[in-house]
């Protein structure tokens, strides 16, 4: 699977599991619902800081939310 198929798969994932929307999200990393969007589409990666924001916001390391981990880490 392409990296950009994982990481929106991913996002979906862990956004569906705290129950919020993509604007909740969008406005926790202080970003338009609409960039935000483009990350869950695969249609644009996330800059380091904004992957960053994104897993710190899901409370899972940066391995995990890469894919390069099966153990979320970070803290919930």
């Amino acid at each position: 699977m392409e990296f950009r198929d994982f990481f929106k798969n991913r996002l979906r994932e862990l956004r569906s599991e705290c129950g919020e929307t993509q604007q909740q999200v969008a406005n926790d990393l202080g970003i338009t619902a609409r960039h935000y969007q483009k990350f869950e589409y695969g249609a644009i990666l996330p800059n380091l800081e904004n992957f960053i924001a994104l897993a710190d916001h899901f409370g899972v390391s940066l391995d995990y939310l890469a894919g390069r981990s099966e153990e979320q880490g970070g803290k919930r």
